[in-house]
Parts: structure tokens; sequence; C-alpha cells
């Protein structure tokens, strides 16, 4: 198991447009991905449940990776949030 927190930077939070592009990032690793929040959490693969998280600016989101290519897949995530969010 692979974890890390990120602290989203996007003034608007984890909205419609970057939660897609997160969900089909997460979407090509067979891991499991999860993000915790404010005592929420959510599968990264899953568009309504991060969106439903309601994470906002300023906000420390957990990412937790369990799985075969955990490895590869919490780097690839943890550039797509630097990059994205």
């Amino acid at each position: 198991m692979k974890q890390f927190n990120y602290t989203v930077t996007d003034e608007l939070g984890i909205h419609a447009r970057p939660a897609g592009l997160l969900i089909r990032e997460a979407s090509k690793f067979d891991s499991e991905i999860t993000i915790e929040c404010g005592g929420k959490k959510a599968d990264a693969k899953r568009l309504f449940a991060v969106m439903g998280m309601g994470v906002k600016h300023g906000s420390t989101v957990t990412v937790t990776v369990s799985g075969k290519d955990e490895d590869e897949a919490a780097d690839e995530i943890e550039k797509f949030l630097k990059a994205n969010l």
C-alpha cells in the first residue's frame, strides 16, 4: 500500500473537468485508488464519488493506492495532481 497527501491549489477545488481527467488517469491502473478528505472517502475511478466529496481550494487530500501496480499508480496520480490541481 502506498499513501501520500496533496493540498489542492486549484482555486475551484476538484471540479468537473479535472475530476474527469483524474478518473481517466486512475482508470489506467489495476490498483484500488481512494481519496480521503474531511472524513469523506471516494473511489478515484468514480466521477460522482469524487465530485460528491466537495474538495475545496486549500484542502488536503490523502490518496491511498493498493494493488499490483501501486508504485507506478501512486507516482502517476501524484504527478497528475501536481500538474492539474
